[in-house]
């Protein structure tokens, strides 16, 4: 789910790729590219609500987000797209899909008036949010001053909340999945040392983007529109 609006994107589907990026002149020119295999794809359905219908989760260990068609018969192809590659995939390499280390989806900032933890910081422009990368709640900067070594997400220690710290710091040698890894590293209080990967990172706001996207199979070819409203 995007930080702030709806942004477009554009999506191309392969047999063994996901790829989208920003589009910069009327569907024939891209930047910010993103590449997401298939091997560890995973969708899930989503139910409609007032403003947004049609959408799924797309969920890897790479990246994860929340799409959603223009129509409810748009939704049901891309899906069925989607799972036929990932099963073409899994099947042709003869490999399994490891277990559940899905980045998670984010908790959109217009969900969140206040800390998801504490529930005592409000946010304003001062008091920034914050989001959980092992979760995904919205906190604020002293209930996320520790960070985490993600490697399915980066290889730099990334912000978590404080839950998900302590988890992974209670049994360092059993962390809260397989490949989390302890690394006590804490900021000094200062929001601004984890700008660099933060929450005002436009890539990172492709949580709850509007997208016009375009499914490109090696078996399949259309065009559709549909938001994005990610989440990885």
């Amino acid at each position: 789910m995007c930080r702030k609006k709806p942004k477009p994107r554009q999506f191309f589907l392969f047999n063994d790729i996901l790829v989208y990026g920003n589009i910069i002149i009327s569907k024939k020119r891209y930047n910010k590219q993103h590449i997401i295999p298939l091997d560890d794809v995973k969708l899930e359905d989503i139910e409609d609500d007032k403003n947004l219908r049609n959408g799924w989760k797309i969920l890897s260990p790479m990246k994860s987000f929340i799409v959603y068609a223009a129509t409810s018969s748009e939704k049901s192809e891309w899906m069925a797209h989607i799972r036929k590659c990932v099963s073409y995939l899994i099947k042709k390499r003869g490999i399994e899909q490891k277990p559940d280390l899905n980045c998670p989806v984010w908790v959109p900032d217009s969900d969140a008036s206040e800390c998801m933890l504490c529930k005592k910081s409000v946010f304003s422009v001062i008091n920034r949010r914050h989001h959980c990368r092992k979760c995904g709640i919205v906190v604020c900067n002293p209930c996320s001053s520790s960070k985490l070594l993600l490697p399915q997400q980066s290889s730099k220690p990334q912000r978590v909340c404080n839950n998900c710290y302590q988890a992974c710091a209670n049994n360092s040698s059993a962390a809260t999945s397989p490949t989390d890894i302890y690394c006590p590293t804490n900021d000094d209080g200062d929001s601004s040392a984890d700008d660099s990967s933060d929450d005002d990172n436009d890539d990172e706001d492709e949580k709850n983007t509007f997208l016009d996207s375009a499914i490109n199979a090696n078996y399949h070819d259309q065009q559709v529109q549909f938001y994005e409203q990610e989440a990885m």
